[in-house]
């Protein structure tokens, strides 16, 4: 009989994921971020690109219509934007969630100038990061068209890259989130465990990994293992409907994210899960029936 893909590995595998994640990451005052007697809430977030209105109040006031209490803003030129930013989210229930790239350059780059432009470029976004008291500074280490090292090398490089940059953000109270891509975008970390092995490696309570539905689609065997997997080291996660990476909801019934939230909950996730997304239709329109979908499927998580 074929196995689905998606929900093949059993409870036991999944309960050892769990097990072995426990305990691994510290928050900002070292303290352990223990699943235990945490309790547990859907926190949507949205990116500024995707929420519907021209200005950033307005997005601002459509968003929090619906619910949503994190703002992704893009992280190029964010440092010239902390101020307007910060007086837009006053009396609003909403917070900057994670900052999404920005940078220049590619950390394992095989030209050491571009090294260094992106650690620069990195360090600047993630001042604004924790001047906004953002989760953290979303990173991909290069992509597929980017000339880069080879993956041994660019594994030993990148861990030495990723302990500066995550203490220097631990320094502003911050984060930088490392993101596993599908192989059409990245070969390098393509699926959660992986980049979650990476952070255990690096050691610094400034480094964490996130997890992206769209991307998981194409690489994980199972949603809600790969996210027992990271445990204490996720701490951001992006959602897209999955055949077009469009609003959840617009590819119909393949937009199920049950397994994903049940692993979210086992592991007491406290961060936010936030629209990274196109639209087909009228944003004003899917936006609110992306979240009435996420919720309803957190509920039966």
């Amino acid at each position: 009989m074929p196995l689905n893909r998606r929900s093949f590995l059993g409870t036991a595998v999944s309960g050892a994921a769990l097990a072995a994640s426990g305990g691994l990451f510290s928050s900002f005052k070292g303290e352990s971020n223990s699943s235990q007697n945490k309790t547990v809430q859907l926190k949507i977030s949205c990116q500024e690109g995707v929420a519907p209105g021209k200005t950033l109040a307005e997005k601002l006031d459509f968003m929090e219509s619906l619910g949503i209490v994190g703002f992704e803003p893009w992280g190029g030129g964010l440092e010239k934007r902390v101020e307007e930013i910060q007086k837009a989210l006053q009396n609003r229930n909403i917070k900057t969630s994670a900052i999404c790239a920005g940078f220049e350059g590619w950390l394992i780059a095989d030209d050491l100038a571009i090294q260094k432009k992106c650690m620069d470029s990195m360090k600047v976004i993630i001042e604004a990061a924790g001047a906004l008291g953002s989760t953290g500074l979303i990173f991909v280490p290069a992509f597929n068209n980017q000339k880069s090292l080879p993956d041994k090398e660019a594994r030993e490089l990148l861990l030495g890259q990723m302990k500066e940059l995550g203490d220097f953000a631990l320094q502003h109270k911050t984060r930088i989130l490392l993101e596993p891509l599908n192989r059409q975008e990245c070969y390098f970390c393509r699926q959660v465990a992986d980049g979650a092995s990476i952070i255990r490696d690096v050691n610094s309570a400034g480094a964490a990994v996130m997890g992206d539905f769209w991307h998981m689609t194409w690489e994980e065997t199972n949603d809600r293992a790969a996210f027992l997997a990271a445990g204490d080291y996720l701490h951001h996660v992006h959602i897209a409907s999955r055949k077009r990476r469009k609003m959840p909801g617009e590819d119909g019934e393949a937009d199920n994210y049950i397994n994903g939230f049940r692993g979210l909950k086992e592991i007491a996730y406290q961060d936010y899960v936030s629209f990274e997304c196109g639209s087909v239709g009228d944003s004003k329109i899917t936006l609110p029936a992306a979240v009435k979908l996420m919720k309803e499927q957190w509920e039966k998580a």
